[in-house]
């Protein structure tokens, strides 16, 4: 019985295997295309032929000026929208996982909405809606249609991680002189810090990559993915590799931390 069993179990471990490194090379591989073009040296404007291996690219990342404002036009609304969707989803996460009250079913749709919606729908039914409250479209206009999608991301990141959460602790401070903010702070925010800050992440990242959602609501602004797509049709500067390429070591450097940190506080067994 051993014997035919075990092959097959074998054969089907080993496809498997296979069929996830294939699975994450199809995933990698652009990836690693970024990197690697953003040590080439073009001939002409456009980055999209390997010639030669050079490491100006990375000696002046920010030469190209337009992009440069770009990239810090799109770091600036990350920043703002991730802060305020953070602190709003993650006060609707815990709110909507500790307690129970009529109506918590219809809020639970509603945050689902933003995430199923697609996102040409969503930007111009904000484009419509600024252009009838005669609102100019811009920087700020940007930052509340990037909050109107994080906040659902973060909400449900961060549920996920409060929904395993004892709330027979909070009781237990307070039962000890612990008033309720400081319970808070002390006991509920620790244990649910690694959610809010992989939600923020998310956020952040979305906010990076977003381009429909702000090509309909950014006016005369540039940002980093708005740039691209524009200059593509002139040019196609190596600089947009490098500043890519920083933006995924910073967040793999994140990341690494965060799963060191992690690692280093678990109890170690005897």
């Amino acid at each position: 019985m051993s014997g035919p069993t075990s092959a097959r179990g074998a054969a089907a471990r080993w496809g498997l295997n296979v069929y996830a490194a294939i699975v994450l090379v199809y995933l990698f591989i652009p990836i690693a295309w970024i990197v690697w073009f953003s040590f080439n040296q073009p001939k002409g404007r456009y980055n999209i032929v390997w010639q030669d291996f050079t490491l100006d690219n990375w000696s002046a990342p920010f030469k190209n000026e337009g992009l440069t404002d770009a990239f810090v036009q799109s770091l600036k609304i990350a920043a703002i929208s991730t802060a305020l969707a953070t602190v709003l989803g993650s006060m609707i996460a815990v709110a909507l996982s500790r307690y129970s009250f009529r109506g918590s079913g219809g809020f639970n749709l509603f945050l689902v909405l933003p995430l199923t919606t697609p996102e040409i729908v969503l930007g111009s039914s904000l484009a419509t809606l600024f252009l009838d409250w005669d609102v100019t479209r811009g920087f700020t206009t940007v930052v509340i249609a990037h909050i109107m999608f994080q906040v659902s991301f973060v909400a449900l990141t961060v549920r996920a991680r409060v929904r395993g959460f004892d709330w027979t602790l909070e009781q237990a401070a307070q039962d000890l002189g612990a008033s309720p903010v400081r319970t808070f702070w002390k006991v509920t925010f620790p244990l649910i810090l690694p959610g809010i800050l992989a939600a923020a992440l998310l956020s952040f990242a979305l906010s990076i990559d977003d381009f429909i959602v702000t090509l309909f609501n950014a006016g005369s602004l540039s940002t980093f993915p708005l740039y691209i797509n524009g200059s593509f049709r002139v040019q196609f500067p190596p600089q947009a590799n490098v500043l890519a390429t920083i933006i995924l070591v910073a967040s793999v450097s994140v990341l690494l931390i965060g799963v060191i940190r992690s690692s280093s506080r678990r109890p170690t067994s005897r």
